[in-house]
């Protein structure tokens, strides 16, 4: 392994693209540590250390503390994945946006023109939503409309600034830029949180050696699982007949339908913890309500009404994504144009049918896992009180994000003729975030 990763700095170009990616990702952490003026970071801290956050504390997670630091990146990328998830719904519904992602790269570059429009209002209507969070609080030393303009001009700027270094990773450096960013805002929480187990070990004596020993292994098949699952695909043998194109001759091959387990990725987990946490959102803002301060406390994280109706959620979105992502009537009618066949199949809309049939049996699976990591940390921590952090949506996007980073790094060793990181077979990426 050791000699394989010094293979990655022999190759000028991927060495050229691995630094210029770190540099990126640094200039990124060090923007994390600008506050925007005006506002009392330390009260602000405070507030969401102890656990006020509700909704604003999932966002936070995603943008890596940048919001209850009150810095110029506090909306992050989110309203650039925000813009990208509207438009890829919208695509079925309205039909330019569907002939559009149909054209090919020209299509494609309209789409993220477009994208970066949404983008641009997202993060002015969101930074507008902010400053009158801010100002509520009490955490601003000079409220009124010229603080609210100078937060929508510094968090919009900011959010502009990290797409554009997301774009710039992902042209010029190596992986997606967009999904390292979120990842390097995750990861930039484990050594505080293993810091904290540690100490709670062999300081503060709250957690046995045993225990932590546990936690460990845990950690461990939780990973691999992890991986296991956004790797796995169920593959359909599909059988090409010869045919001729132009004056050419092709021979028919045999190849396969790659359909992963976990086709929407990490986005179910995404949209019912946004659902979920409504109600304690609502509960915040009407204190005096004792209709919301019931529902918020029978959905109180780790309960067992909070854990049945999220697992119902995460199912419902993987069903519900995976059928906005995967057209399987697409699928079918491009392997008919191009003389393909699934053996014992009819083409067109039987195979459209069978495709459909054995995607909703793996996405069963893929969602009852995304259910299980998501409640993993709520069932260990709010019931056995373990302080296991390695789970839920953070490990999803850190590990596909890995994989998607270690497959294009494998690519440029292999096209070098280097090994690349596995004996046998290749590594694979992600389908998509």
């Amino acid at each position: 392994m050791l000699q394989k990763l010094t293979n990655m700095f022999e190759i000028a170009e991927l060495k050229q693209r691995i630094v210029f990616t770190i540099l990126l990702l640094i200039v990124y952490r060090v923007g994390s540590h600008i506050t925007t003026p005006g506002v009392n970071v330390a009260a602000l801290a405070d507030y969401f250390r102890g656990g006020g956050g509700g909704a604003l504390g999932l966002y936070d997670f995603f943008v890596g503390g940048n919001l209850s630091n009150a810095t110029i990146f506090a909306l992050g990328i989110m309203p650039y994945i925000s813009a990208s998830i509207i438009l890829q719904l919208m695509q079925p519904v309205i039909p330019y946006l569907e002939r559009l992602s149909k054209e090919g790269e020209e299509g494609r570059r309209r789409i993220n023109q477009y994208t970066r429009y949404g983008t641009v209002a997202l993060a002015l209507f969101q930074s507008v939503g902010i400053s009158i969070f801010l100002v509520q609080l009490g955490v601003v030393s000079d409220p009124g409309l010229r603080f609210t303009i100078l937060t929508m001009l510094t968090m919009t700027s900011g959010t502009v600034f990290v797409m554009w270094l997301g774009e710039q990773i992902t042209e010029r450096g190596i992986g997606n830029g967009i999904s390292l960013i979120i990842f390097i805002g995750i990861v930039a929480r484990y050594p505080a949180e293993i810091i904290n187990t540690i100490r709670a070990v062999f300081i503060s004596n709250t957690m046995n050696i045993f225990l932590a020993a546990f936690l460990l292994a845990l950690m461990v098949a939780v990973i691999g699982l992890t991986v296991l699952i956004t790797q796995g695909q169920r593959r359909i043998p599909v059988q090409y007949a010869r045919r001729v194109v132009g004056r050419k001759m092709l021979s028919g091959r045999t190849t396969h339908l790659p359909l992963r387990i976990n086709t929407p990725g990490v986005i179910p987990i995404i949209f019912a913890q946004s659902v979920i946490m409504l109600p304690s959102s609502y509960a915040a803002l009407r204190r005096d309500s004792e209709f919301a301060q019931s529902l918020a406390f029978a959905l109180r994280p780790g309960g067992p009404l909070y854990i049945a109706l999220y697992t119902i959620i995460i199912l419902f979105f993987s069903y519900f994504y995976t059928a906005v992502v995967f057209n399987p009537m697409d699928v079918a009618e491009n392997m008919r144009k191009n003389g393909g066949f699934i053996p014992g199949i009819r083409p067109g809309k039987k195979t459209a049918e069978f495709i459909d049939k054995v995607l909703s049996r793996i996405t069963l699976p893929g969602g009852i896992y995304l259910a299980f990591i998501a409640i993993l940390p709520d069932i260990l921590l709010r019931r056995a009180h373990l302080p296991f952090y390695f789970g839920g949506t953070g490990l999803l996007i850190v590990v596909g994000v890995a994989l998607d980073t270690l497959q294009q790094i494998e690519s440029h060793l292999l096209m070098r003729h280097y090994d690349g990181f596995l004996k046998k077979g290749r590594l694979r990426g992600r389908s998509g975030f």
